[in-house]
């Protein structure tokens, strides 16, 4: 699979998520099969990562197009990292305008800048859509504890 290829898996995903809802890097990732030649210990580890290249190269690639028409653009504020949080650097631009545009879809995020995933936590597109797709329930998220 190419790069590009895993790219618009990662996008067509993210533009399933619905307004309100969030998913993890990692839930992304687990989606998607391994490709081949990765052994799925392997790809476990660094799909989330590749899952964050792929955001990252949405924001520049003109073929990161919805397909829908009445969507503007990808919807990338949905996409949080596995502690619940904004992985933008703190205090930058970009992450300023994630929390926006979460706080703007009804999504809280708490003191410690975490978003709830038994409230917001997205559980996935329909069986159908992904079977279509050759891709995977992401699992499930749990709420990570004040003292983590």
């Amino acid at each position: 699979m190419s790069r590009v290829t895993y790219d618009r898996q990662v996008w067509e995903i993210v533009w399933q998520i619905p307004p309100g809802r969030v998913l993890t890097y990692g839930q992304i990732g687990a989606m998607i099969p391994p490709p081949e030649g990765i052994d799925i210990p392997s790809y476990e580890r660094i799909a989330p990562r590749w899952v964050g290249y792929a955001m990252r190269r949405c924001m520049n690639d003109d073929t990161a197009r919805p397909p829908d028409a009445d969507q503007p653009s990808i919807p990338w504020h949905r996409v949080i990292n596995s502690q619940g949080k904004i992985s933008l650097p703190v205090g930058s631009a970009d992450a300023a305008q994630q929390q926006i545009r979460l706080e703007a879809e009804g999504i809280e995020l708490d003191r410690q800048g975490r978003v709830n995933f038994q409230r917001y936590g997205w559980a996935g597109p329909d069986d159908d859509w992904l079977n279509a797709r050759g891709l995977l329930r992401p699992h499930a998220m749990v709420q990570p504890s004040d003292t983590d």
